[in-house]
């Protein structure tokens, strides 16, 4: 098993080295292939893993080095394979695999095709780091190298200038890549606090240490660690108030979008609360933060959904909405439907990304919905994904999203929180109407496309071929969710509706349904003849507010970035240009000057060379008498 493991972990490390070595060549299309298959390579290994752990309930851990051992501290290099671990180690290789073949496609005309798939490839291996480490010190160097390697991949067309887009004309991939990185580093202040905190009071960082030590442990430091802790999963999972960066990463290629955005990084939040568990089971106050938090952002986000024309923010919105459910979901305890949210999401969310990078291959690049339209007539098999996909998220039976996006909504009922359950039911009407405003403007009705000259046609056979396990994971993984649920309670604390909630099953079931069908039948009587605008509605304070996502980057702007730029041109000018660079340049002079003069010292002639020896000596008895009358 254990040379399993470092399959599954070093494929995609070997994969990121073999595209490096071509990283200054011409495209070259094996390069993809073969990042793909190593990929391909790494979710064998993780699948046969899986299949290990289910079969015996056992772990596997291995310790491959010691990394630091100094003193008291001790930090391996040790990986660790269990029910969660392994769970998040076949999403995120399958969704890799899945988003390496259709890149090959995607990216066929890129020029820095080789350089894409190892930033890929090593995003992967640290996810992989991430969440197979069996200490927190090992899981924050993963956490770091996903953060440098989404800088990487949302910048990868660094070279284009400011998009001109109506909602945000100011952003360029380089400015959301820099956004997002720092937005991280903030949150990840948090994170580095909490593992301080830890290691100060338990004098270990692995997981097993310190969760044996939490009875010991006083409820101020528990909560203080777990708030800390939680900061960095708000970051990482792009939760308000560090949201903004999650709809400006979407600068990046669409593959990325579809990995990084939707499956993988964005849910390492989630992973976190769940993977430290035991910390926030002993913290209610913290808990039901999170849950409340994450219900605000459930709803906050999709309320921006339901107005915005860009085919990928929506998307963006609605990853940012349903990673709010799956907080709500931990916050509330039920951490195994949580993380059964997070990987039955990752299929059709993926899904759904890859569709819109078919539309937007199609399209020549254009985004807005409001320019699209009758799409299915040239793409009825990228049509038939996005359709099933959104069917999934919108929580329709029989697929993944009802039997997950249900359960959470249920969960919220069972703990008592009406008010939680209201806001997720009515975000759930709202999820099934921007799915389908979407699909609707961009399949359905006349075809606008042709007023602006775009000519469309569906994606490569072989990427939507790539695409069917997603598809297919979207219509089926739900009816695994009470396997599932055997399978993670090994580890994670069980959760059970209670008899009343489950005599209610149906009911709130009717009534979740009720809403999302309602937003369908909207989304279908106002958009699926065509684009219908009414100037009154646009112009109105709740849709412009909307739009213009509450105004909250507008107070970014203009209450941080634009103070901060202020300060920063005023330090440079008034300290850095007038005084460092004053004082180190004089000094600079100074020692120019004085060397320039006592240059004319060397002459070479043996009398000056005396001359200046006796003066010398007549100083140095100077300095010495002096001295001496002083002493």
């Amino acid at each position: 098993m254990e040379s399993l493991v470092y399959i599954a972990l070093f494929a995609p490390f070997v994969s990121s080295l073999f595209a490096a070595l071509f990283g200054m060549s011409p495209r070259k299309t094996f390069v993809g292939a073969i990042a793909s298959l190593l990929l391909f390579v790494s979710l064998s290994a993780s699948m046969m893993l899986a299949y290990h752990v289910y079969q015996t309930g056992e772990s596997v851990h291995i310790t491959m080095m010691d990394w630091i051992h100094m003193g008291d501290l001790y930090i391996p290099f040790g990986f660790n394979v269990d029910q969660v671990s392994v769970t998040m180690m076949n999403v995120v290789t399958l969704v890799s695999t899945v988003v390496h073949i259709y890149s090959i496609g995607y990216m066929d005309h890129d020029k820095s095709f080789n350089r894409f798939f190892s930033y890929l490839s090593a995003f992967v291996f640290s996810m992989m780091v991430l969440v197979m480490s069996d200490n927190f010190a090992g899981l924050f160097i993963g956490w770091e190298g996903v953060g440098v390697c989404s800088w990487l991949l949302i910048g990868f067309w660094y070279h284009k200038p400011d998009l001109t887009r109506e909602e945000n004309p100011s952003i360029s991939p380089s400015w959301a890549a820099n956004e997002a990185f720092i937005m991280n580093r903030i949150a990840d202040l948090g994170m580095l606090i909490g593992l301080f905190i830890i290691y100060w009071n338990v004098g270990s960082l692995q997981y097993d240490a310190v969760f044996a030590a939490i009875p010991h442990l006083t409820d101020v430091i528990l909560s203080t660690a777990a708030i800390a802790l939680f900061i960095g999963a708000m970051g990482k999972s792009a939760q308000f108030p560090l949201h903004t960066w999650l709809t400006d990463a979407m600068e990046g290629p669409t593959p990325v979008s579809a990995l990084i955005h939707a499956a993988t990084m964005v849910t390492a939040g989630v992973f976190l609360v769940i993977r430290v568990h035991p910390l926030f089971s002993v913290t209610p106050e913290v808990s039901y933060f999170i849950a409340a938090l994450g219900t605000f952002v459930a709803f906050f986000a999709a309320s921006m959904a339901l107005v915005n024309r860009d085919l990928k923010r929506i998307i963006a919105f609605s990853t940012l909405s349903q990673l709010g459910y799956m907080f709500a979901a931990a916050g509330l305890g039920a951490y195994w439907i949580a993380l059964f949210h997070l990987a039955a999401h990752a299929f059709f969310k993926a899904l759904l990304f890859l569709g819109a990078g078919n539309v937007m291959h199609a399209m020549h690049d254009e985004l807005d919905i409001f320019k699209m339209g009758g799409l299915k007539k040239s793409m009825k098999a990228t049509y038939i994904y996005m359709g099933l996909a959104s069917l999934a998220l919108a929580g329709i039976p029989p697929l993944a999203g009802f039997f997950s996006k249900d359960a959470i909504i249920e969960t919220a009922f069972n703990e008592g929180t009406l008010i939680l359950w209201v806001m997720l039911v009515v975000t759930a009407g709202m999820t099934a109407f921007y799915s389908f405003r979407q699909v609707f403007l961009t399949f359905e009705g006349d075809e606008r496309y042709k007023e602006f000259g775009i000519h469309p046609h569906e994606m490569y056979k072989f990427v939507l071929v790539a695409m069917s396990p997603l598809a297919i994971l979207a219509v089926i993984a739900g009816f695994f969710r009470e396997s599932f649920n055997a399978f993670v309670t090994h580890l994670l604390p069980g959760y059970e509706m209670s008899e009343h909630t489950h005599h209610l099953a149906l009911i709130l079931g009717a009534i979740v349904f009720a809403f999302a069908v309602g937003g369908i039948l909207l989304a279908y009587k106002k958009y699926a003849k065509g684009l219908k605008r009414s100037e009154k509605v646009e112009n109105s304070f709740i849709y412009r507010l909307l739009a213009n996502q509450y105004y909250i980057p507008n107070l970014y702007e203009e209450f941080i970035s634009k103070p901060y730029a202020m300060i920063s041109e005023m330090m440079w000018k008034g300290v850095d240009l007038k005084i460092v660079d004053t004082t180190v340049d004089g000094i600079a002079k100074f020692l120019y000057r004085s060397g320039d003069g006592t240059r004319k010292m060397q002459t070479g002639n043996l009398s000056n060379y005396l001359n200046w020896m006796a003066i010398g000596g007549v100083l140095l008895l100077v300095v010495a008498m002096i001295s001496a009358m002083i002493g």
